[in-house]
């Protein structure tokens, strides 16, 4: 399938969703991957994630990602910022030409009920909504990934170092959020989507 969404978030900065529907010989004439990634889905996820990037930006360099100690995927050259997630049959990526992002998707799914604890201070999980528990914590969960993955960096406690500010929950909107990793706060806003049991959410910083 073609892309599912796209969102022109400013200029020179756009994030998109793709429904996996391809087998991996649709991407394997147009993207290389890491040949290390054996697991046929997974395999076909990244594949699907990069050659996204081409689709939002066609003259994103493929070629030169390289990827880190800390295991993000970067431009040797720098002319992107970019960042992908997968999620079951979906793809979702976020690129621009100036500024750092972050992006993630995210189903639904009971074990983030059980683990909202690890990822959620006292705080927070008192701004749950109990009548929207598991997709609430499912948005800050997604939220605290895109986070992650804006930093780069790793070694980030979910709880301690990223900070939600209330928000209520609904279908989409915004969230504010305190990066503590840098000494001193980053304050962060994000946004976010949630539909058919699936999370989106990005981060430009």
């Amino acid at each position: 399938m073609p892309l599912i969404r796209t969102i022109q978030i400013e200029d020179g900065t756009k994030l998109g969703v793709w429904k996996i529907g391809e087998q991996e010989s649709f991407f394997r004439e147009k993207v290389n991957i890491d040949p290390a990634i054996h697991h046929p889905h997974k395999r076909l996820q990244h594949f699907a994630g990069r050659y996204l990037l081409k689709e939002l930006f066609p003259a994103f360099p493929l070629e030169q990602i390289t990827v880190g100690q800390t295991r993000k995927p970067v431009l040797a050259c720098s002319s992107f910022h970019f960042s992908i997630s997968h999620c079951g049959d979906y793809a979702a990526a976020i690129v621009s030409n100036s500024r750092a992002v972050g992006i993630d998707i995210e189903t639904a799914q009971d074990k983030i009920e059980k683990v909202s604890k690890k990822f959620l201070s006292p705080r927070e999980m008192d701004f749950i909504s109990p009548a929207q528990s598991l997709a609430h914590k499912t948005v800050c969960w997604s939220a605290k990934e895109a986070v992650f993955k804006w930093y780069g960096l790793g070694k980030v406690d979910f709880r301690e170092d990223m900070q939600l500010q209330p928000f209520a929950f609904a279908n989409a909107g915004f969230i504010s959020c305190d990066f503590m990793k840098t000494g001193e706060p980053t304050h962060l806003y994000l946004q976010y989507i949630y539909e058919n049991d699936l999370s989106l959410a990005w981060v430009v910083a």
